[in-house]
């Protein structure tokens, strides 16, 4: 890995760190209640006082953005999770599944695959209805698709190789060899994608609340702060760009990690 790669490397897995500690402990970082409003102090530009500047009710936008990471990157932490499980689950069933059901499931993993994830997770909301729940379970169905067709794949792949032939050669049960031998291989597969896919779900998710289809005010939610900005954004520009700068430095820092996770996984399969 060059010097530059590693760099990005390191500094990715900072900010994640970061990330994390301000979304699972929000009251050590933040300096102000972020639902405490105070009209007089509308709009307030950034200053020593108030980090990142009030919004138009005059609530501290810094701690805003501090105790919205637990919803937004929980939101999309989630989602990713319960599509891995389900995607592994699917995938492997599929992938060791008579030749007419493989087919089948397939062919929905394909029309799903066919269409734009914010779409499909879009669609699921306007059928469920508004919240943030909704809003987990929609990105995750747009989501799990994906992770089926890579731990379909994987589980194909490995079943043949050398290695597992030998296993059932010498009597080792089926169901055995595939636990020890197969599942391991997929798992590893599929966690790679899951660490892009982070990423991913929260910008899905944030999308989702920036339309109004997630949290509601007063919630702290960066989506839902992002567009709570846009009306304002002449006059009060980081009312939007604190909540929008949080999503794109989170997302950027999960694909930083992802890719290189990614990049070394297929350096070490050649």
């Amino acid at each position: 890995m060059s010097v530059p790669r590693r760099i990005a490397l390191a500094v990715a897995l900072v900010v994640l760190a970061l990330i994390a500690a301000v979304a699972l402990a929000p009251q050590l970082f933040a300096t102000a209640d972020p639902l405490q409003t105070d009209v007089r102090s509308a709009l307030l530009p950034p200053s020593p006082e108030h980090f990142f500047g009030t919004d138009q009710s005059g609530r501290d936008v810094y701690s805003r953005v501090v105790y919205g990471a637990a919803r937004s990157v929980g939101i999309g932490v989630l989602a990713t999770a319960t599509a891995f499980a389900l995607g592994l689950m699917f995938g492997a069933l599929s992938g060791v599944a008579p030749r007419a059901i493989d087919a089948a499931a397939m062919r929905v993993t394909d029309v799903l695959l066919a269409f734009p994830e914010f779409l499909v997770a879009l669609v699921v909301v306007a059928v469920l209805g508004p919240g943030p729940v909704n809003v987990a379970i929609a990105v995750t169905i747009a989501a799990v698709p994906i992770y089926i067709r890579l731990a379909r794949v994987q589980t194909r792949t490995l079943r043949l190789a050398e290695h597992v032939e030998a296993a059932r050669i010498l009597g080792v049960p089926a169901a055995r060899a595939f636990g020890r031998h197969v599942l391991p291989g997929v798992v590893g597969a599929v966690s790679v994608l899951a660490t892009i896919g982070i990423g991913s779900s929260i910008l899905a998710a944030a999308g989702l609340s920036f339309l109004g289809l997630g949290p509601t005010e007063p919630s702290p939610e960066w989506g839902l702060m992002l567009a709570g900005g846009r009306n304002v954004i002449g006059q009060a520009w980081w009312v939007s760009a604190f909540p929008g700068a949080a999503i794109t430095v989170t997302v950027m820092a999960a694909t930083i990690v992802g890719r290189t996770l990614r990049a070394r996984a297929e350096g070490a399969g050649r």
